[in-house]
């Protein structure tokens, strides 16, 4: 497994490092998901310390967790704590699929942009409807069950997944909805 752990304006020692090694990969063995890569980051914002973690799973799913304290080894623990709970979730639901996935989730290419947010008043209206890109990157788009996809929304913290439907040709989308259902975009199903 690759490990990643870095610090925003702060220096991050070798014994921090190893620790987060050592804990992160006892967590992350408990539940053998078969981890790819983690990716560590602390910061501190007045006399608090962050620590934000985003675990990559083979299964394609990815968990995220992060945590506040005093100290920055309090953070850390803080939010390995999260990382276990949401992996034991995880593995709970699916034990209780009885669907062992055989193959590792087949990703999909993709384009994602950032749009610049729309700067003018109310009363006035914009020179173009055309938005300005200010990034482009590649993402890559998950084939998953409408299950493990909402497991993955809810495992990422997002509040909206678009995902390639297993057995299906076209892409959906499963979102958290304001009443607090999820809610599934399935366009294949449209009459």
């Amino acid at each position: 497994m690759r490990y990643q752990i870095s610090g925003k304006q702060i220096d991050i020692g070798s014994a921090l490092q190893t620790h987060v090694q050592t804990e992160l990969g006892t967590v992350l063995d408990k539940y053998s998901q078969r981890p790819t890569d983690a990716n560590v980051v602390f910061s501190k914002s007045g006399a608090e310390y962050t620590c934000e973690a985003v675990v990559h799973l083979s299964s394609g799913l990815t968990a995220q967790a992060s945590a506040h304290a005093h100290e920055i080894y309090a953070a850390f623990d803080g939010c390995t704590e999260k990382m276990d709970k949401q992996l034991r979730r995880y593995k709970r639901r699916l034990k209780d699929h009885h669907k062992v996935r055989s193959e590792p989730v087949e990703l999909l290419e993709a384009s994602q942009y950032i749009l610049a947010a729309s700067e003018y008043d109310e009363d006035q209206e914009p020179e173009t409807l055309q938005p300005m890109i200010i990034a482009e990157m590649e993402t890559r788009i998950p084939t998953l069950t409408v299950g493990e996809a909402v497991m993955q929304m809810e495992l990422a913290g997002a509040p909206v997944l678009l995902f390639h439907n297993e057995g299906k040709t076209g892409l959906n989308v499963v979102y958290r909805r304001p009443d607090g259902n999820i809610g599934w975009i399935d366009p294949d199903n449209a009459k």
